[in-house]
């Protein structure tokens, strides 16, 4: 029996992009060498979005535009860039044509807080619950109806797409989860009872619920991606399917490729 083999479409042959950039020197120095290689189109008109800008960048401009229903091409002008491509003078317009797409949804939580306000927003990489006060956070965490920790005293949890496995959910010792894996990673955040939870693997068809167990005297925050809710005493995050963000990464950079190159680097630590 075969392997079956996911076929990811290519971009678009006609470039007709849109081009949005971040407001630093950087940005704006690569936007002006596109320019003279390429010329803009209107958001109507468009058959794709070229981002420039760093992963942050790329997070807020994937929400604001993504009702649109075009593919994203994001060219680094930040750090890492992991969602991003290289900028290449000569190479940008060829790169473009041969790029691939990944398709990703996002997780999205709805927080009740202590005084009853209820205020949902999405993730593109994860979702952070964190102390919000010298007091350490004290959690229970169910998937569904099953319990996988009663109690976590801690700085806060950590859930986790495939896309945000190798940010921050890396830096605190969670698992990196290839693209395709359809799983969810929850991770701790320093951890002090119970001392070694290392945290779980989820079904992205989960449906996570955080609560906090003593919301007065230890108050959380929870925070997607880049919008924060304080105060938080109920935490339920899922997978949001119906929303589909369409990514266009260069063929010998593709997203699996930057996680595979991850997960080899974290193995040979």
């Amino acid at each position: 029996m075969g392997v079956p083999v996911r076929v990811w479409p290519r971009a678009p042959l006609m470039i007709n992009p849109f081009i949005v950039s971040d407001k630093n020197n950087r940005s704006l120095q690569i936007k002006n060498a596109v320019l003279k290689k390429i010329n803009p189109f209107s958001l109507s008109k468009c058959n794709l979005i070229i981002v420039i800008g760093g992963d942050g960048f790329m997070l807020e401009t994937l929400k604001k535009y993504n009702n649109y229903k075009k593919p994203f091409y994001g060219i680094n002008s930040g750090n890492y860039g992991f969602l991003m491509n290289k900028f290449s003078k000569k190479n940008n317009y060829k790169n473009l044509i041969k790029a691939r797409s990944v398709i990703i949804s996002p997780l999205e939580m709805s927080v009740r807080t202590k005084s009853k306000f209820l205020k949902k927003s999405i993730a593109i990489n994860e979702i952070s619950i964190l102390r919000q006060s010298r007091q350490t956070a004290s959690l229970s965490i169910s998937s569904g109806k099953k319990k996988i920790i009663k109690n976590l005293i801690s700085d806060g949890v950590l859930v986790s797409t495939p896309a945000g496995s190798t940010a921050y959910n890396l830096s605190v010792h969670g698992p990196i989860l290839s693209i395709d894996s359809n799983r969810l990673s929850i991770s701790p955040i320093s951890a002090f009872r119970p001392r070694r939870w290392k945290g779980k693997i989820i079904s992205d068809k989960s449906k996570i619920i955080i609560k906090n167990l003593n919301p007065f005297k230890r108050p959380i925050s929870a925070v997607a991606d880049n919008v924060e809710v304080r105060n938080a005493k109920k935490i339920i995050i899922k997978t949001n399917k119906k929303i589909k963000f369409n990514l266009l990464f260069d063929k010998n950079r593709s997203l699996q490729k930057k996680i595979k190159l991850e997960q080899l680097r974290n193995e040979t630590k």
